[in-house]
């Protein structure tokens, strides 16, 4: 398993606890960028440990290649001194050395693959975090939306039943009645007048009647 996936592993158990927990989501993602931070503390660290096992195989490799040109040096001293059988001894030695020199240089190749993927793995952790501080400003940002329009709505909802309203209601209500009422007895005192007023034209018309009886009959 490499690298990210240990720490992919790790961070999704612990927002899955925090999820069963229902923690509010400011808190998982504040618990969500704090592991990944832990994450890539632990990133680094690997990465260095890599890096410093190459340095350690290539001073191995230039240690045994020194080594080996030093056996070398002797064999010919030996030839030189006529000690075959001691340049022999030095030539056995110097392919010891060469061998082993060898064996440190395919372990660092190796060594050098793994610290670049690690490198690969660590620049991707990093990206990964600085995606999710963006990423957690927005989230935010829309929580603190949420939340606000969640707040205007129980207000609305605790006016729509506040007492005051409702009398304020019922007040508005008895004045509407009044007002018809007055609107009644305007209308009531209006019909009385023309009443009187029709009465005042058929006492007229009686007048004017008995006043030509009576011309009639000579009494005027």
């Amino acid at each position: 398993m490499n690298l990210l996936d240990r720490i992919s592993r790790l961070i999704r158990a612990n927002l899955n606890d925090l999820l069963r927990r229902a923690e509010d989501p400011e808190k998982i993602i504040e618990q969500a960028l704090l592991d990944m931070k832990e994450a890539l503390k632990e990133a680094r660290e690997q990465v260095a440990a890599a890096m410093a096992e190459s340095k350690r195989l290539e001073r191995e490799v230039e240690s045994h290649l020194k080594e080996a040109a030093l056996w070398k040096e002797k064999a010919k001293e030996a030839l030189k001194a006529g000690r075959e059988d001691l340049a022999k001894e030095a030539l056995r030695r110097r392919k010891r050395a060469l061998d082993l020199a060898e064996g440190f240089k395919a372990q660092l190749e190796e060594q050098k693959g793994l610290t670049d993927r690690l490198m690969t793995q660590l620049k991707a952790l990093e990206a990964k975090i600085d995606e999710a501080e963006a990423r957690k400003k927005l989230l935010l940002a829309r929580k603190k939306g949420v939340e606000a329009a969640e707040a205007v709505r129980r207000m609305e909802s605790r006016l729509e039943r506040h007492p005051a309203l409702e009398a304020f209601e019922e007040m508005e209500a008895r004045i509407l009645a009044m007002e018809d009422r007055h609107e009644a007895l305007k209308e009531l005192d209006g019909q009385d007048l023309d009443k009187e007023l029709s009465a005042l034209s058929a006492d007229k018309e009686v007048e004017e009647e008995l006043l030509r009886l009576k011309r009639e009959l000579g009494q005027v």
